[in-house]
């Protein structure tokens, strides 16, 4: 992947005749309030009240001010650190051999039971070097020096998720001004258009500045370009914008900005890229500067018209797709920040109207941070207006980058995860170094977290270095990918090498526990929490996952005998990490250390209830989960909230699942709906749109579970689009908490049963095929 597919940044535009063929003015929504966001007043703060735009690679955080608008923007590639780096890059390889060092802390566990995370540390990890940050790539500021000092009544922000819009409108002397943004995929640039209903009413000038120093702008007829080259590493990176007017006149400056006065409208396109690909091991590609020219170019030629209607289609394609009410009323003539402020607990429509809301955010997000082309969801999706932002915007795999994508398969975005699945394939070269060289093992690894640079080792940060079990997670999502779509190209040629080398790695590194003859990981760290153990709970239903779908997959794919008996003869001796303690709690550790006092926000030993397989609700495991939930209680970061909605969903309990959710939007939700961690995580955001759905449908069980765990809260409703394992696209209607009528639609032909009220006995099963549509009511 070279940056500038599909996030070139560019900024461009048509005067002249092709301005005057694009005079068609914005046309009015027909979107419901219902996926509005709206403001009555400007942004003032980039983390709690800024709205986000997106195309997957480039995004942008709009204010609405009325006399300096303000674009803070990202290209999702422009990285410091890497190769290259100032500090040097080892991606976080041991920089001198260390023989014997991992079998001499496994041979402490064995004697001892656990060890202090800092000993550990002291001993496998090592200090992180040329690791590198996201960086902000500046903000375009539009200066309007005739608009109004401070908005007035008519004055109103909003970011419409039904149709990737955000707007911002407001009156002045009896003139009303309407402002437009949208991140376009296909064109791979940012959109943005200042009109009035007078004519000559709109005077701006454009401009970039940046909290870096280490670049240039310059501005050449309708063009503004700015280039430089990252101080830390040698990133090459540019932006160009090209303005766009009907009317008035254009004036160059000499430092870099363009004037507008007296048009009718202006409009202008953004694009930008850097040279990063992702290749190991230099992660170098071609220079930016004909791409985006390209890309910017291109934008001009089609016109304002064409870019927004070939937006909104593609767009609308995926957003689509789904439909969710649960008795929603939005009160008229109450903004999206004061919404959040009432909420209630869900007891009103207009509390259902901020879930439903919630729900459809999470989706829009996913789709305008991860498109193909572009790097996956970070920590915070796409968008940074830092050159040091928290836990450097990265991709930490011990749940956060994996969360990001909980909802993509289920809520009929499976497109989003083109990203991720490259992501994944590029670790891997990598990977099989760290795997070499640290375990001294075949297959491929990495560990707590990782950015673009292939960074597969470890750190020195005690409670957070160690998680070798991360690439097998993250061969989770590729299988999933799989049990939803059911394409056997795809499982052959993207899923199964990335899971038959991780599956390398861990039979080449479980060792037999004395304690008990089992096979475990060690040393295992439960993420961010405790001593180093053996055969920790997260780590083994991990390894025990990813066991069982490589021998599935191998079974489909006809893959060796040999190798299909080695998977087999590892799961009859593998500890399954599901063990009962003595108050009744599912451990979190092989030995029964959990304290029913701790309240940590991870919850890594429910693995296996979720995302994972293992634990079915009413089951003995099942019970000891919830011991374990009602322990850790109802409190935590926003993240960890969502990730409760999902467990308690799973557990069939659709009112503690409410409860999450519930303690998530009042406690864990910023004005502009970001998850807050906090700092901002939009993990969170992604996390609670997977529990909604969950509460609505389940299928990990190769079952499609109809309404599994509905809250009480939503005793009428429907949803139209989810989709479920087995390949299949749902529609349900509820009366009273009980579905009165399902449609399903199969994408495959095969076997399907259906789990729902509706039915005597409870399920019913039928061979589906492909195409054909079924109603059960």
């Amino acid at each position: 992947m070279k940056s500038a597919i599909g996030g070139a940044a560019a900024l461009a535009a048509g005067g002249g005749a092709l301005a005057d063929a694009e005079a068609a003015e914005e046309s009015p929504s027909d979107t419901s309030d219902e996926l509005l966001l709206w403001y009555a007043a400007p942004a003032t703060d980039w983390e709690r009240e800024a709205l986000p735009i997106g195309n997957g690679a480039l995004g942008a955080m709009v204010f609405g001010t009325l006399t300096r608008e303000r674009l803070q923007f990202n290209e999702k590639t422009l990285w410091t650190g890497g190769p290259g780096s100032k500090e040097g890059y080892d991606s976080g390889n041991w920089r001198a051999p260390r023989p014997g060092a991992l079998d001499a802390v496994r041979r402490e566990l064995d004697e001892k039971g656990r060890l202090d995370p800092a000993a550990v540390a002291a001993r496998l990890g090592q200090p992180r070097r040329g690791y590198g940050a996201h960086q902000t790539f500046g903000d375009l500021h539009i200066d309007v020096p005739d608009a109004p000092a401070a908005p007035g009544t008519a004055y109103r922000r909003s970011l419409d998720l039904d149709q990737g819009l955000a707007t911002v409108t407001y009156r002045h002397e009896r003139v009303r001004h309407h402002r437009e943004f949208f991140a376009s995929h296909p064109h791979g640039v940012i959109v943005g258009r200042l009109s009035a209903d007078h004519p000559a009413k709109v005077t701006c000038t454009l401009r970039h500045t940046s909290p870096r120093t280490d670049f240039t702008a310059r501005a050449d007829g309708d063009r503004i370009t700015v280039r430089g080259e990252l101080a830390d590493n040698a990133l090459k990176f540019e932006a160009q914008l090209r303005v766009g007017h009907q009317g008035g006149t254009r004036v160059t400056h000499d430092d870099g900005s363009i004037t507008v006065t007296g048009a009718d409208h202006v409009w202008f396109v953004l694009a930008a890229g850097t040279d990063y690909a992702d290749t190991y091991p230099h992660y170098r590609g071609e220079d930016p500067h004909a791409t985006v020219t390209r890309a910017v170019d291109k934008a001009i030629e089609a016109g304002h018209g064409a870019l927004r209607a070939r937006h909104l289609r593609d767009h609308r394609a995926l957003f689509g797709r789904v439909a969710l009410d649960i008795g929603q009323t939005l009160p008229a003539d109450v903004p999206t920040d004061r919404l959040l402020k009432q909420y209630g607990g869900g007891d009103g429509a207009a509390d259902r109207a901020l879930e439903a809301l919630f729900f459809q955010y999470g989706r829009y997000l996913l789709i305008a941070s991860s498109r193909a082309g572009s790097l996956p969801a970070n920590l915070q999706g796409l968008w940074n207006h830092s050159t040091n932002p928290p836990w450097s915007a990265d991709y930490h795999t011990n749940i956060n980058l994996q969360m990001n994508y909980w909802p993509a398969e289920a809520a009929n975005l499976a497109e989003t995860t083109a990203p991720y699945d490259r992501f994944v394939q590029a670790l891997r070269a990598p990977g099989r170094r760290t795997a070499e060289e640290m375990f001294a093992s075949r297959g491929w690894v990495v560990h707590n977290e990782t950015n673009p640079y292939g960074f597969t080792g470890v750190h020195d940060w005690s409670t957070a270095f160690w998680f070798p079990e991360a690439a097998a997670w993250l061969t989770a999502q590729l299988y999933e990918h799989y049990r939803f779509g059911g394409s056997t190209d795809y499982l052959r040629s993207t899923a199964y090498p990335a899971m038959k080398e991780a599956a390398l790695f861990w039979l080449d590194n479980l060792r037999t526990d004395p304690r008990d003859g089992t096979l475990v990981a060690t040393p295992s760290y439960s993420p961010e929490h405790g001593d180093f153990t053996a055969g920790g709970a997260m780590a083994q239903q991990i390894v025990h996952e990813l066991l069982t779908s490589t021998l599935e997959a191998a079974r489909v794919l006809g893959d060796s005998a040999d190798f299909r008996a080695e998977l087999e003869k590892s799961l009859g001796t593998l500890d399954p990490g599901l063990r009962i303690g003595s108050w009744g709690q599912l451990q979190e550790w092989k030995a029964d250390m959990d304290d029913p006092a701790d309240q940590h926000r991870h919850l890594s030993h429910l693995y296996a209830l979720h995302p994972g397989r293992q634990i079915e609700a009413g089951s003995k495991w099942a019970e000891a989960a919830k011991v374990s939930l009602r322990a850790r209680g109802d409190g935590g970061t926003g993240w960890s909230k969502a990730w409760k909605i999902n467990f308690w969903a799973r557990l069939r309990d659709g009112d503690h699942a409410h409860q999450m959710l519930r303690e998530q939007l009042k406690s864990s939700t910023l004005p502009n709906l970001w998850d807050t961690h906090p700092p901002f995580q939009i993990d969170g955001n992604y996390g609670a749109t997977s529990g909604i759905v969950e509460m609505l449908l389940q299928s990990q069980h190769d079952v499609i579970d109809i309404l599994p765990a509905l809250p009480t809260h939503w005793p009428d409703g429907s949803v139209r689009g989810l989709r479920a394992r087995g390949g299949a696209t749902i529609d349900i209607t509820w009366r009273s908490g009980r579905a009165t009528r399902i449609a399903l639609k199969a994408s495959r032909t095969r076997e399907l049963t259906v789990r729902s009220t509706l039915f005597r006995g409870g399920t019913r099963t039928f061979r589906a095929r492909a195409g054909q549509r079924y109603v059960l009511d």
